[in-house]
């Protein structure tokens, strides 16, 4: 150990020294050099050096390009003085036809004019940002270094996640691994976040089964890190990445250090002077990344932009404004809307459920709230790329179906959405319903989304706000929400504005004391996101806002991408479908004169109105949604 520390205390060119020299105490560099990058390293012929400086710019993560070489360049002046990259590692791979040759401790016997190889004087020197350049600043924030600490090289895994190709270039994404205790997660996001030129804030956060690593004991490259009590495993792109690429386009010799053998810059770790690639977020504070629970089963995390959360909340206070004093501000929970909207985003395919049958003298029963919401998140989510289907009472289907099929007409929504029922037909129907063949490890839908949709209370019933029981109107879709919490993968949301809606059960104990009516109509069935609003569909719209920010937000766009990409944003196209796709005073208003026409009445008073609640849509309703548009859109998304 003394021998360790008092290698760290070296500077790196006295480090590279030493290597040159073949010290045997340095074997990997995880540890040396802190506050100065380090760098991965890849030597390609000169015929495909364009096509990789291209695989770099497109996937910046894990490839950030700190200098390329001349061809036959053996020297890097940006980096590092009177360095000789033919030496200065303490370990070099050799690769012929993409496959690994052998490993050596010096190229020099590559550069001479006798070899009948393909010599380094007809190849190119790429110079990438690496990890380890940022392990003495985590450190510093009070985050330990598992594999410091155990004395180990850092965990390497090969991902099933495929990067961006360019050239002949194409290949897996590589990881490192480092065990991050729960309770500092937000420092080591920032502390990374800040050094993009070392592959910046991480890629994944959570169960490494998302990244398609079934085993975390055994490694690709380096060694296994044992995980402390608490610890959380975290990702971040790896420039080892670069080998892969090697690998997979087989050219007939390349180089590459050996992973946790690097090349030791000059550089310190927050020099700025090296370009950065225009698709990486860059290290704006506002930008600095949040990281937020989404999921505990499996473990997920995920991070959105300091300004993104700080829009999301607001839109989270617009909706909780309460002109009907119901008294909903008591349920609030900050931050139900944003983790919601981060669960959404990393969702594929949704069901949405509404339906109150509050007006039981009525045909149809249901009321104004609901449906317009339901179909403001439908929007949203279809224009962002995922499956969406309504799910509803049987009684009910006819008629939804002639709202959508309207709705589609008047270009509410761009497309029809399937429409189904659930019926209780034995134990395990709702198994059967929400995974392909009833296996829970196939999951049709991966987000359950309930918005003022009537809940079942404690005693089995049904109830609306007048303690009247509606059980016959509704069919027992509540049984989804319950079964998914045994499910792996399925999250849950429930919207609304008064207790008993489905999802309300998370707030029970609240709704009990507080609501009247409360210890009679309180929905017993939790969802793991539970959202309140003055009128639920301010809910829905304020869910389609969160998404939009969300997609519109560099930091989450990257984290959803792994950093893969080379787009700084998204295209202009897709960014105005997303904004023409968000609510909008004229859609609503057209959508709730479709249910006007399909007689379906304002909650509150029953009046066949344009109202809801019993709030009239202009100005109460009118008025919110533009006050979450101009939150949304006001100065720019970030």
């Amino acid at each position: 150990m003394q021998q360790l520390d008092k290698l760290a205390s070296l500077s790196p060119a006295e480090l590279r020294l030493l290597i040159r020299q073949k010290d045997p105490r340095i074997g990997t560099t995880t540890g040396l050099a802190h506050g100065y990058q380090q760098a991965n390293v890849v030597i390609v012929p000169s015929q495909v050096a364009d096509d990789f400086e291209a695989f770099c710019r497109s996937n910046p993560a894990p490839l950030p390009l700190l200098y390329r070489s001349q061809s036959g360049e053996t020297s890097c002046p940006p980096l590092a003085k009177q360095a000789d990259i033919r030496t200065d590692i303490p370990q070099y791979c050799v690769y012929k036809n993409g496959r690994l040759v052998e490993t050596v401790s010096s190229l020099q016997s590559y550069s001479g004019q006798s070899r009948t190889d393909s010599a380094l004087s007809d190849m190119v020197t790429f110079y990438l940002g690496c990890s380890f350049g940022f392990e003495g600043k985590l450190k510093k924030a009070g985050v330990p270094v598992r594999n410091v600490e155990q004395g180990r090289n850092v965990s390497m895994y090969r991902t099933a996640v495929p990067c961006s190709p360019a050239g002949v270039f194409s290949c897996p994404l590589v990881v490192t691994m480092r065990p991050v205790p729960a309770g500092v997660l937000d420092a080591a996001v920032e502390v990374t976040h800040l050094n993009p030129l070392a592959h910046g804030a991480p890629v994944h956060i959570g169960d490494p089964a998302f990244l398609g690593i079934t085993d975390l004991s055994k490694p690709s490259f380096g060694d296994a890190v044992e995980l402390q009590p608490g610890d959380v495993t975290v990702f971040w792109a790896c420039g080892v990445t670069a080998i892969e690429a090697i690998r997979c386009s087989e050219p007939a010799l390349a180089f590459s250090h050996s992973p946790g053998h690097m090349f030791l810059t000059d550089v310190p770790d927050s020099d700025s002077s090296i370009e950065i690639p225009p698709s990486d977020t860059g290290p704006s504070p506002e930008l600095t990344p949040l990281c937020i629970p989404v999921s505990h089963n499996p473990l997920l995390y995920s991070l959105v932009s300091k300004a993104a959360a700080k829009r999301i909340r607001q839109l989270e206070v617009i909706i909780g404004d309460d002109p009907g004093q119901r008294g909903i501000r008591a349920l609030f929970v900050q931050d139900e809307l944003l983790r919601s909207c981060l669960a959404l985003s990393h969702s594929s395919s949704v069901a949405i459920t509404t339906g109150f049958p509050t007006h039981f003298m009525h045909n149809p029963p249901d009321e104004t709230d609901g449906p317009p919401g339901a179909i403001a998140m439908a929007t949203m989510l279809l224009s962002l790329g995922k499956k969406v289907t309504m799910l509803t009472d049987r009684r009910a289907v006819e008629m939804n179906q002639a709202i959508i099929d309207e709705a589609v007409k008047n270009g509410v929504l761009k497309t029809a959405l399937p429409l189904v029922t659930y019926e209780d037909s034995g134990p395990d129907s709702a198994l059967h319903f929400l995974c392909h063949h009833g296996d829970p490890s196939k999951p049709r839908y991966d987000h359950l989304m309930a918005i003022e949709r009537s809940g079942r209370a404690e005693d089995g019933n049904y109830y609306n706000m007048r303690g009247m029981n509606i059980k016959h109107l509704v069919d027992p879709i509540d049984d989804l929400f319950t079964a998914a919490r045994r499910i792996p993968g399925i999250t849950t949301t429930g919207i609304g504005d008064g207790g008993n809606e489905l999802g309300m059960g998370k707030l029970k104990e609240k709704v009990k004391s507080l609501m009247p009516k409360g210890d009679l109509v309180a929905c017993d069935v939790p969802a793991d996101y539970a959202i309140t609003a003055g009128v639920s569909n301010w809910g829905g719209y304020a869910v389609a806002c969160g998404l939009y920010l969300l997609h519109t937000c560099p930091s989450h766009r990257r984290y959803l991408q792994r950093g893969l990409g080379p787009e700084p944003g998204p295209p202009r196209e897709q960014l105005l479908d997303w904004t023409s796709n968000l609510p909008s005073v004229e859609k609503e208003e057209s959508f709730l004169s479709t249910l006007m026409r399909f007689g379906i009445r304002s909650g509150k008073t029953g009046n066949l109105a344009m109202e809801v609640d019993g709030l009239p849509f202009h100005p109460t309703h009118s008025d919110i949604i533009t006050r979450l548009l101009k939150a949304t859109l006001g100065s720019g998304a970030q």
